[in-house]
Parts: structure tokens; C-alpha cells; sequence
């Protein structure tokens, strides 16, 4: 496996375990399903998850 192969997998790896991914996943989403509507900004993204994360502590470790 070549380096850059390597280290295109760790980075894939560590977006996925962090959850830095999950805006990608949500603005495709969000295209497929709502095609022309604007998007929530990142921010705005980050806060929702945060609230739904507040609101269902089981979905945590801690």
C-alpha cells in the first residue's frame, strides 16, 4: 500500500471517528432530499448536533 493510500485511509479514519464527516453526509443528504433549498450553515449543523447530543446523553460514552 503506498503512503499516500495510507494516509488517505487514517485521515477517512479519524474524520469518521471524530464525526467531522457528518456535515458532509448531511449536506448530500440535503441536496438529494431537498434539491434548490438552502443547507443549515456548519454552524448552525454543529449546534443541532450538539442540542440532540444534550438531549439523548445515552447516544454517549460520557
Amino acid at each position: 500500500m503506498s503512503p499516500r493510500r495510507l494516509l488517505g485511509l487514517v485521515r477517512w479514519y479519524l474524520r469518521e471517528l471524530t464525526g467531522e464527516s457528518a456535515y458532509d453526509r448531511y449536506l448530500e443528504r440535503h441536496r438529494l432530499a431537498h434539491p434548490g433549498a438552502p443547507a443549515l450553515p456548519r454552524r448552525e449543523f454543529e449546534r443541532m448536533r450538539t442540542d440532540r447530543a444534550d438531549a439523548h446523553p445515552r447516544t454517549r460514552c460520557c
